[in-house]
């Protein structure tokens, strides 16, 4: 097996992202267009698109690391529009796409067109977190999309397993499409349910950091097999583990947690960055399948694809965001009053990504070539469309549209109120502890844990004070510029005392490690 190719795509991806961080480029974009360009440079590899590579092998960290990052608490209080989205609008899009495509490409059988359907149904959960990362959209509408994209895969991927088998003359039929997506959807549901909890009580007894975050690399494949192997769905699956570990991951030991953290960011952008590159590497293997739609009406179809798969969502988004509160006094209690504006963003925030061409390169041969070689053009299309019309858009219409920012002062007084109350309940129970004689403590050390624990509690309410008039830095700025100078300081003794023999490689890294610890906990405390 040559792995020359493989490592070529993680080490392109990887530069070109880190170079997007440079540019006011969106880093998705960037990765797409480079990918587009790479793709015709003369011995390049030929990379296509896998099914069975990108489903079951990158999907499940993709959607375990979004997952994690996303609050339970905030997606439980916005569920019904999260299922309006990811279940409603997937079905609705499949249907209108579908039909729209059966009546402007000639001789497309109508099947065939709603496989067309619900394979550019889903906006990609890869690209909706990416984006929403960047532009800093309100914690509301950034709960929504990334709940929206966490779920809608396993309605898109139901929906296009149905409208596959009317194609392919398997005979599946809506009502039967229907019950296979409850069986999935309640079994994926299910069996991340039966997961959740053994493996957190795993998570929580393993006593070794590099065990544990080895079964953290692990949990999505295996949540994500589990569930498919017993036909479920094994996004939902995946999904609701994440989301259980996430919400109580503050019961895990902290050098995991700092682990974790490292080793998820470095997969999550590994991973992100090679799919997008991935996408535009797909223009080649794309038109040489094109066969007999060449040509303008091909570009014209894409153009025509693409304009109802955006118009398709307004329509969806709008009515779905203010009927039901007209309808329902119980929803216009229990649920703030949405406005236009966010409407109007979550409408355009709709990109799809690489699951759409997963889909469509998983198509099987049973499929008429013509039919299928279109499915994956316009699939295609369509995602490079959406990512590089509103991925490109989307930041200059919220700065149009002036969302209010968030209120930093707010934050940080409920912050240091929150820590205010924690400080409390530490100090008591210090106070108790050290009553018990088999707690006794020179007073220097006891002092020097109250200091710890004042330092704190200090250190946000820090943040409301004024900037220095000499420097114009916060206090917690200075604070932190003037720690990581004393550590600095002591990093370089420890090095230079290696370097003279004094000690020795291992006390080296034992030192330097409490240095980074030390360093971490001064960063994190004014952050």
């Amino acid at each position: 097996m040559d792995v020359m190719p493989l490592l070529l795509l993680v080490a392109g991806s990887a530069a070109v992202a880190a170079a997007a961080r440079r540019t006011p480029a969106p880093a998705p974009l960037l990765l797409v267009a480079v990918g587009l360009l790479v793709s015709y440079i003369p011995g390049v590899p030929s990379y296509t698109l896998d099914p069975h590579v990108v489903l079951p092998l990158l999907l499940p960290p993709l959607l375990y690391t979004s997952a994690s990052d996303s609050s339970y608490l905030d997606l439980r209080a916005q569920l019904r529009p999260v299922a309006l989205l990811s279940v409603g609008y997937v079905l609705f899009a499949t249907l209108v796409v579908g039909w729209a495509a059966y009546l402007i490409v000639p001789g497309l059988p109508l099947p065939a067109a709603l496989v067309l359907g619900a394979v550019v149904a889903p906006p990609d959960a890869v690209a909706a977190t990416a984006v929403a990362r960047r532009v800093g959209l309100p914690s509301r509408i950034t709960t929504i999309l990334q709940g929206e994209s966490l779920l809608n895969d396993a309605t898109a991927i139901t929906a296009y397993k149905v409208a596959l088998g009317a194609a392919v003359g398997e005979g599946a039929t809506w009502g039967g499409g229907i019950g296979e997506f409850a069986l999935a959807a309640v079994g994926g549901v299910g069996i991340g349910l039966v997961l959740m909890a053994p493996l957190h009580w795993l998570r929580t007894h393993l006593t070794e950091p590099l065990l544990q975050n080895t079964l953290s690399l692990l949990i999505p494949f295996v949540a994500y097999g589990v569930a498919e192997q017993a036909h479920a769905s094994g996004v939902l699956a995946v999904v609701v583990v994440a989301l259980y570990l996430g919400h109580r991951a503050w019961e895990v030991d902290f050098a995991t947690r700092l682990q974790e953290e490292a080793v998820w960011k470095m997969v999550a952008f590994v991973l992100e960055s090679a799919v997008f590159a991935l996408i535009g590497l797909q223009l080649p293997i794309v038109l040489k399948r094109l066969g007999e739609y060449e040509g303008t009406s091909a570009a014209w179809y894409a153009v025509a694809v693409f304009l109802v798969v955006v118009v398709a969502r307004f329509v969806w988004v709008y009515p779905a965001t203010f009927l039901p509160r007209l309808l329902s006094a119980r929803i216009r209690e229990r649920e703030q009053d949405p406005t236009w504006r966010g409407a109007m963003v979550t409408s355009w925030a709709g990109m799809r990504g690489v699951v759409s061409l997963a889909i469509a390169f998983s198509i099987p041969p049973t499929m008429a070539d013509g039919p299928r070689n279109l499915i994956l053009f316009l699939t295609f299309t369509t995602v490079i469309g959406t990512l590089v019309v509103q991925g490109v858009t989307l930041p200059p219409l919220i700065r149009l549209l002036k969302f209010p920012g968030r209120d930093r002062q707010a934050e940080t007084l409920a912050e240091a109120n929150a820590q205010a109350q924690a400080s409390r309940a530490a100090d008591a129970r210090l106070d108790e502890l050290l009553e018990d004689e088999r707690n006794a403590l020179p007073p220097p050390l006891a002092d020097r844990l109250r200091m710890v624990l004042e330092r704190r509690r200090n250190a946000v309410w820090e943040r409301l004070g004024q900037v220095n008039p000499v420097t114009g830095e916060s206090v917690d700025d200075t604070y932190r510029r003037l720690s990581r100078a004393m550590i600095s300081a002591e990093r370089e003794v420890f090095v230079r005392l290696r370097d003279h023999r004094y000690i020795d490689d291992e006390m080296l890294r034992a030192l330097l490690r409490r240095l980074d610890l030390e360093e971490a906990a001064a960063f994190r405390e004014v952050a």
